[in-house]
């Protein structure tokens, strides 16, 4: 009985993990207000070319 309530466990253990894998995404965004970050940060060029004279001299 022991060992049948244990395999039971352990089939719904591994059960559970594949669902949560598999399962859709619950990020619910709002459509409007702070979005996720997902791009580069703007950097200006001249300040780019600066550092790359300085370095280079």
């Amino acid at each position: 009985m022991k060992l049948n309530d244990m395999l039971q466990g352990l089939i719904q253990y591994l059960t559970e993990g594949f669902a949560r894998i598999f399962s859709p995404a619950k990020d619910d965004y709002k459509d409007i207000g702070i979005q996720p970050f997902d791009c580069k940060p703007y950097i200006k060029i001249e300040a780019i070319e600066a550092n790359e004279t300085a370095l280079n001299s």
